[in-house]
């Protein structure tokens, strides 16, 4: 079910003129909220496109972090539209549970994790943008931070049908020859290298998975750079080894835009 529509001024937030993907003047950027179904919990997902682009328009899942569809998905959503894809941001947990406490969004993460839960969400979220008319359901791409980052890995490896996959400072899920095999999707990889929640060495048996693989893959580490590094709000959390990084935030934006360009033409 999708509620009200609303429409946003189209106010690059990362100067996509340096891009040569800025939209046209006069380009509106409609959001709306969308209910699904996922196992018999709602879901409350944000959906946001370019209403000025006429022609089919390749499909974004934007993941959230581990505090839930907040605001910043909401941003990130709406800046992905502006690069001229319809943008979809699911809800994860269900019911629209968002929270600001660290306990709580590493116990409701966790339970997606432990149970599996990736793929079955993965699908649903995929499933509600394929259904949008605006959308090319040949061209499809998902991309998340922190907990949506794991979450994009996780569905690219588990075979879903994409055709890129970006993780923004997420945990690396190191994929079997199985997964490798199964996965369709051209990976980018965004990491800090300061970022204390993803180990060195774990970091290593990604890159030596990926290195015996087919894939077209890129991994990018950025030097001094926390976790959370993509969120200007990540240090309001209070927690240690989360910083925003403008400089880091302002070139994996530009990366991400040239990434999507190539894997979506």
């Amino acid at each position: 079910m999708l509620r009200a529509a609303q429409k946003f001024s189209s106010a690059p937030v990362f100067a996509l003129a340096l891009l040569g993907l800025a939209p046209a003047l006069h380009a509106e950027i409609v959001t709306q909220t969308v209910e699904y179904d996922v196992e018999g919990t709602t879901h409350i997902g944000y959906l946001a496109y370019d209403d000025a682009i006429e022609e089919l328009q390749p499909g974004v899942l934007v993941i959230h972090e581990w505090w839930g569809l907040n605001d910043f998905a909401r941003e990130r959503a709406r800046a992905v539209a502006e690069l001229g894809y319809v943008a979809f941001a699911p809800d994860m947990y269900g019911e629209g549970r968002v929270t600001r406490d660290p306990e709580q969004a590493g116990e409701w993460s966790s339970a997606v994790e432990e149970q599996q839960r990736f793929e079955t969400l993965g699908k649903a979220a995929l499933q509600v943008l394929r259904a949008q008319d605006r959308v090319d359901e040949e061209r499809l791409a998902s991309m998340g931070f922190c907990f949506g980052g794991t979450s994009t890995l996780a569905m690219a490896f588990a075979g879903l049908p994409l055709d890129a996959a970006i993780s923004f400072h997420g945990h690396l899920p190191v994929p079997d020859r199985q997964a490798l095999d199964h996965t369709e999707a051209d990976l980018l990889i965004l990491h800090g290298a300061a970022d204390p929640y993803v180990e060195p060495a774990l970091v290593t048996r990604f890159r030596d998975a990926l290195l015996a693989s087919r894939l077209d893959w890129q991994l990018v580490w950025f030097g001094n750079v926390q976790h959370s590094f993509m969120n200007p709000a990540a240090e309001e959390s209070g927690l240690d080894g989360l910083a925003y990084d403008p400089r880091a935030a302002h070139r994996a934006w530009q990366q991400t835009g040239d990434f999507l360009a190539q894997s979506l033409r």
